[in-house]
Formats: C-alpha cells, structure tokens, sequence
C-alpha cells in the first residue's frame, strides 16, 4: 500500500495528490521552479495581494507552506492593498534591468477579489503595457463573485482585464488551477503580457485527486509568431516618456496581444472536450 501524507501535496512529483484549489495556487509556485530548474534556470517566485472571498484562505496557506516556499525561492509579501501588492508584483519582471540578480527571473503572482481588480485598473494597465520578463512572468488571480454571494456587489473581471489587453485564462476544475497555471506563466513570458487568472468560490474552495507529474502541461512555444525587433519583454529605453508610451501601445496593438493568441492555439487552451459528428448547438463554457 502506497503511503500518503499531508505533504504529498507540495513535495510529490508523480503520481497523483489531493487538494484544493487554494492549495493548487501554492503548488503552482513551486512547480514553476521546479520546471524552471529543470530548463537550467535559476528562477524565484513573489507573491502579493490582499485577501478576500473567494480567495480569503490564500494567505493563509501560503504561511503555512512557508517551509516549502523558501525551499524552492518563493517570496510571499501580503499587501497592505491591492494596488500596492500589484506594484510590487510588477517590480519583479525588472530586476533583470540592473543587472544585479542572482536569479535568471522572478514569477509573480498577485491575488485579490473582484473591488480589488476594479482598484488595480491603473497599475494592470502600466504592468501589462511595459511587459514582462522572459524568464518571469505575471499572474493575477481575481476572485471573482458572479452572484454577490459575500460582495457588496457582483464582480466579473473578465471586462476589466480585457480593458488592459490582458488575456484571461478560467480554470473549470481544481486541476487546471496547476496546469492552466502553468500555461499563463509561459503566455506571460512568451508574450509579454500579464495574465489574468478567474477564480470562482466553485473550483477554488472545492478539492479533487489530480495529477502531481511536474512534467505536465507540455508547453509549446509558438514557432510560426514573428516577433518584431527588441522582442515583446519589458526593456530599458532612452526615449521620452511619450514616445515610450506610442512604443509600448504600438507593441501591444500590433503583436503582443497576439502573441498571446498564438500561444493559446500552439496548445490548444481552447479545445473541444466533447464532440458530436452531427452537432447542432455548441456549448461554450
């Protein structure tokens, strides 16, 4: 008989582990490491925001992960609000700009629900317009409150995302919470662009056996996107603040959000899970 531990699911890397969706957000952080260590890099991972159902019990899972967390690099930093937590989240994709880093890059994660996303709209829009790391990469997790059920008022951040030119990826189970995961900090470094990340209190606060290969997803870096001179990651420029920000909304408008599309049609985010050959209404969901 197999043993199984509380552990198992931060430590194993094969097989299969029991968790929650909360618990998949901080497995996240290390897998990316791991990942990253197996490519050669030397990767660490920040993590900031400010708690809130549906994600009011992140916090406190990652202090009890602290052993973990400092075991692969990963820093967490509760904000003292959203829009501080989301800045300091963006500072990690430049610390390759000094040249004074140990680390080849820093993913971050920033978390909060729904008003927090709504306070966060000017430091998303600056954070996805200058760009990522290569070896970073930027999530943001909205917890999101369709029906209002512990908000003040109902909250979809999809709309305010898309208002910054920030893909959105929506996990539909606890699973995908790691691999979905996974795939947004590879969008993120591909193409430059933050990534929102939907949480629901319907995957996040629910648990499930899923499965612990640290070598899942395979990730396929497009190879047919043209990137454009300079490349789609964060850079240090000479120019003047305006002509700075026609560049960077050039970029975005012409490749950058692209990009992010390429990534997701070279590994099929968007795929059919199940098929008819006499199909006469598609669901969406």
């Amino acid at each position: 008989m197999k043993l199984v531990t509380l552990e198992d699911k931060y430590v194993a890397t094969a097989g299969r582990v029991y968790l929650n969706g909360i618990q998949a957000l901080v497995r996240l952080m290390l897998v990316q490491q791991q990942r990253d260590a197996a490519s050669g890099l030397k990767t660490g991972g920040f993590v900031s925001g400010y708690r809130g159902s549906p994600l009011g019990g992140l916090d406190e899972a990652l202090w009890k992960a602290a052993p973990y967390l400092d075991a692969h690099s990963v820093k967490f930093v509760p904000g003292v609000n959203e829009e501080m937590a989301a800045t300091a989240v963006w500072g990690t994709q430049q610390i390759h700009l000094t040249g004074q880093t140990e680390f080849d890059g820093v993913y971050g994660l920033w978390y909060g629900k729904g008003p927090g996303v709504d306070r966060c709209g000017d430091v998303f829009k600056h954070m996805n317009y200058h760009g990522t790391s290569k070896h970073g990469g930027i999530l943001l997790v909205a917890g999101d409150d369709h029906g209002a059920y512990s908000s003040t008022l109902p909250h979809q951040s999809d709309h305010l995302f898309s208002a910054s030119m920030i893909p959105v990826l929506y996990p539909s189970n606890v699973e995908e919470y790691l691999t979905l995961g996974l795939h947004g900090f590879a969008m993120s470094r591909f193409s430059g662009c933050a990534v929102g990340f939907k949480a629901l209190a319907d995957t996040v606060e629910s648990s499930a056996s899923i499965d612990a290969n640290v070598n899942n997803p395979k990730i396929i870096i497009p190879d047919n996107f043209r990137v454009p001179e300079g490349g789609l990651n964060c850079r240090l420029s000479s120019e003047t603040l305006g002509v700075q920000a026609r560049n960077q909304e050039a970029l975005m408008q012409d490749y950058k959000i692209y990009a992010a599309l390429a990534y997701s049609r070279a590994n099929q985010l968007n795929h059919v899970t199940i098929d008819s050959p006499n199909a006469k209404i598609g669901i969406v969901a």
